[in-house]
């Protein structure tokens, strides 16, 4: 059954980084106009008569080796992008702050986004490695390059191993990487809408141009964000429905 997916800007208020509101949030998560690097354990402090509250999610980063998973979590966080690409060893992890202002009420939350990254030989090697990036998983990016078609042709492999009851209710994004590489473009514009309409999965586009902007980042953030806070109304009406259900059953 297709997952029934918000339109963009319904839930939360999109670009809202760029008004005047939002600044003393995302200036929480800049230093000298650049981002600011956060440990595990680290957060955003705001004033105290500001009351924001910070919600958690989990993010597993899937794809070929080479696709760019690394350089995606990167460039999420705000850090320094690798010149050259080496394959992750083990499992890395990345925390991504992120300020979102709900469109129905006004109310402003704190998104932590816990990125892990395995490298793919890794996987292969060691067992336990995807069912500790598997646990309590909120959402999954599957990555592809638009220079790398055997990257795009895998992805309905990649989906496929998060479908099913045992891994419940996770949300999917795929994110083609080099999106700007135009000249070394190996896959088309109709495939991915194609993708799009046979997997009911949307598909986000990212360049290989470092940029300093939160704008660089927020179309990506913001959806994935958008789509986490979905979920999670979803998961809690059907709980919601359920205990009711209990109930009328008890009576």
């Amino acid at each position: 059954m297709a997952q029934v997916l918000p339109s963009s800007g319904s839930i939360i208020v999109a670009d809202w980084h760029r008004c005047k509101d939002s600044k003393e949030y995302f200036n929480k998560i800049l230093h000298k106009k650049r981002r600011k690097n956060f440990g595990l354990l680290e957060s955003p402090v705001m004033p105290p008569h500001v009351a924001v509250d910070t919600v958690h999610y989990k993010i597993f980063l899937s794809g070929k080796s080479g696709v760019g998973k690394t350089a995606l979590a990167a460039r999420l966080a705000g850090s320094n992008i690798p010149n050259m690409h080496y394959e992750t060893t083990g499992i890395e992890t990345t925390v991504v702050h992120w300020p979102v202002k709900l469109r129905e009420n006004g109310r402003v939350f704190f998104f932590r986004l816990q990125l892990w990254d395995c490298g793919e030989n890794a996987l292969r090697r060691f067992d336990h490695l995807l069912p500790a990036c598997k646990e309590q998983v909120d959402a999954v990016l599957f990555l592809f390059s638009f220079t790398d078609r055997t990257s795009f042709d895998d992805l309905s492999n990649q989906i496929a191993k998060w479908t099913g009851a045992p891994v419940g209710r996770v949300v999917k994004l795929v994110v083609g990487t080099k999106f700007d590489l135009f000249m070394h473009c190996d896959v088309a514009e109709r495939d991915v809408t194609n993708f799009q309409e046979t997997w009911s999965v949307p598909v986000l586009r990212v360049g290989g141009e470092v940029s300093d902007g939160l704008g660089d980042v927020a179309p990506l953030l913001n959806c994935l964000a958008e789509h986490l806070w979905h979920q999670d109304c979803v998961t809690a009406g059907s709980t919601r429905h359920h205990s009711q259900q209990e109930t009328a059953t008890v009576l």
